[in-house]
């Protein structure tokens, strides 16, 4: 019988929570429902369980609208309801105490979580829980005019992502390659000719209705987004001319009419705005004066190019993008300039979100309403499956949503990085919280494309970087003298620390904003990494590595013929040296049409690793030489799995040294 859920499997963590001793509440049978008005989730949770409804039970289950939850953080932020709730699971009754439906919603996707796993008919149990969020607006955002994704996948991440708590599906409709919204009105806007890529793929403003109708059963909140004056290449293409004219002008406000129609549900509507120079006269203006008049509210993104974004303005939330967006005081900011994670590899960068509290702030406030991660795919992949597995999605969201919903986190990410401390408080979290993923990936999560394994049982032993000179080949003291804690080389002592996870940053993405293990990493160094694993028996095991993740939005080259990467980056199994897979892209014009292919460990099979019974060597060498990137990144991934590379190997023990 499989592993069922309990209470330690919990995600995100709640609250406040009292194990009761009584016996759990068993579901798959019949039960009365005393509530006031219907709630679609709580019938469909019974009725996925097997319970049936009966007004004859003595088995109920009780719901009931209060005026506040004793103890919750009170958040406000227009538009998004109070979701605190109480919930209370005997042997007989289960009672669920909250101020809006959405609390009863949220009190019911616990309950989703407390059946999971079980053969047979599951029980839940009993306990006594309150639980809120530290920040109103957990979401995520799909980039899905770049990258149709179909409807029935974003039902799918819809309810998967809910049952987690996530509550804000971010819609971005229009781009560049193409316009996703049908409107009525101007027809060609979504005809195939106007689109540059998946040609003819759109969303048809009955599907968007069920989407947001989809979402609203589940406490989730639309937000739809119109970019304008920027990314609108495909509207030129199809109207014949630029937002930033009167036609274009007066064309917006009637797709601002329909938008505003179709998502009714919607408290705001997003309008973009950045990344193109406002010419038009008050066009900005314009645009927010007619959200208001449809009844609605403004999100605009922050920074905007020569646009101050300010109260004043009329803007009634902003998205904070890139490290120049800062919060506007007076009114409420979205935290995602660390969360595009589409720049993000798979096992550090979820390391970094999970540790970070949402900017500075441990709970939500007048001016900071939460956070959103966010898929963007400037690079074109092969399938919208690509897209989920490569940005990693449901861990990071998962690691997102928990501390939006925990609130804390020691120090923002500008702080503290993404290095996973060894030992401490960070890294018990953390373990924990990956505990608990890998269950649901196990159970709920089963059928999706995870790239994320078990990483915090990896340890590492990481040399200082030698200077070599522009010399990617040049060898130094551990590739000489064995490996040793300390070294001496040209007069210098070089020494070696810790690292812990199957991915290591020597220097983020973003550079010196994001801290590292190396604190100022110098081009034209050679660092080393080795560690010892230790297999009970001798097999054949998966390995996932990585040199140089391969960004979603870059147009980067594919390595060279048997290279892992345009650095220089080696590895040795027992003195045995690894090489890369054939590279599907090696020597192919890069553009961002051009697929994304195998360059990311996360779109190709395991490497197969053969490891002897005992202790196994793995050695790494990592020179870091400017390889003309444009987000110059120096770090490694390495972890040993399945052959399938589905789950990390429980039995390995790594170690930094061994006694033969």
């Amino acid at each position: 019988m499989g592993v069922h859920a309990r209470i330690e499997h919990l995600l995100p963590k709640p609250k406040v929570v009292v194990p009761q001793t009584g016996t759990p509440f068993e579901l798959g049978r019949a039960v009365r429902v005393e509530a006031e008005e219907e709630i679609p989730a709580l019938k469909k949770f019974l009725s996925d369980t097997g319970c049936t409804l009966s007004d004859a039970s003595g088995v109920v289950v009780k719901v009931t609208l209060v005026d506040e939850i004793a103890g919750a953080h009170r958040h406000d932020l227009a538009g998004f309801p109070d979701e605190s709730y109480r919930l209370d699971i005997a042997a007989d009754r289960i009672d669920i105490r909250a101020v809006t439906r959405t609390g009863v919603i949220r009190a019911v996707q616990t309950l989703v979580q407390l059946a999971e796993g079980y053969e047979g008919k599951p029980s839940l149990e009993a306990l006594v829980m309150t639980d809120w969020p530290a920040f109103k607006l957990r979401g995520y955002l799909h980039d899905v005019g770049r990258s149709f994704i179909a409807v029935e996948e974003l039902k799918k991440e819809i309810d998967l992502l809910s049952r987690f708590k996530v509550n804000t599906f971010h819609f971005h409709l229009t781009e560049n390659q193409a316009w996703r919204f049908e409107v009525k009105a101007y027809p060609r806007l979504t005809s195939a000719s106007s689109m540059t890529r998946f040609a003819g793929n759109y969303y048809t403003q009955e599907q968007c209705r069920d989407i947001e109708q989809y979402a609203a059963e589940r406490g989730m909140i639309v937000v739809p987004e119109i970019d304008m004056p920027g990314h609108s290449q495909a509207f030129r293409r199809a109207m014949g001319h630029s937002m930033q004219t009167d036609e274009g002008v007066e064309e917006l406000k009637r797709i601002l009419e329909e938008v505003a129609c179709v998502f009714s549900n919607a408290p705001y509507i997003h309008i973009g705005a950045d990344e193109e120079t406002i010419q038009y006269p008050d066009f900005l203006k314009i645009m927010t004066d007619k959200v208001h008049e449809l009844g609605k509210k403004v999100v605009v993104w922050n920074p905007i190019r020569g646009v101050a974004v300010t109260k004043e303005a009329g803007f009634d939330m902003t998205q904070m993008w890139s490290t120049r967006g800062r919060v506007v005081t007076g009114i409420p900011n979205i935290d995602c300039r660390y969360h595009y994670v589409n720049h993000f590899d798979v096992f550090a960068d979820v390391v970094g979100i999970y540790k970070s509290n949402i900017y500075y702030s441990d709970k939500g406030t007048d001016d900071v309403a939460g956070v959103i991660t966010a898929l963007w795919n400037d690079r074109k992949t092969p399938s919208q499956t690509d897209i989920i597995r490569q940005n990693n999605l449901y861990a990071n969201a998962l690691a997102m949503v928990e501390r939006a919903w925990m609130g804390g986190g020691e120090q923002y990410i500008e702080t503290g990085g993404t290095i996973l401390p060894s030992f401490g408080p960070e890294f018990e979290a953390f373990a924990d919280w990956e505990r608990r993923f890998l269950f649901h990936k196990a159970h709920s999560l089963k059928d999706e494309p995870i790239p994320y394994v078990k990483q915090t049982q990896v340890r590492w032993r990481i040399t200082d970087a030698f200077p070599n000179g522009g010399d990617i080949d040049k060898q130094f003291p551990p590739e000489t003298e064995g490996l040793k804690d300390t070294y001496e080389w040209e007069g210098r002592l070089y020494s070696t620390g810790m690292a812990t996870g199957a991915g290591v940053y020597l220097r983020h993405t973003w550079g010196d904003i994001i801290p590292t293990y190396f604190q100022n990493p110098q081009t034209n160094t050679t660092a080393y990494a080795w560690t010892y694993v230790y297999s009970p028996t001798e097999r054949e095991a998966g390995a996932l590595i990585e040199f140089q993740n391969y960004g979603r939005s870059e147009n980067d080259r594919a390595p060279e013929v048997g290279k892992w990467d345009r650095k220089g980056s080696r590895l040795w199994v027992n003195d045995e040296e690894i090489f890369p897979p054939v590279w599907e892209n090696t020597g192919v014009s890069i553009n961002a049409e051009v697929d994304l292919r195998n360059e990311n460990f996360a779109a190709r099979v395991p490497e197969r690793i053969h490891l002897k019974a005992g202790w196994n060597k793995v050695f790494m060498k990592l020179p870091y030489n400017p390889d003309n990137l444009r987000l110059a990144k120096w770090m490694f991934t390495f972890v040993l799995t399945d052959v399938e590379g589905r789950e990390a190997m429980e039995d390995l023990v790594y170690n930094l040294s061994y006694s033969r």
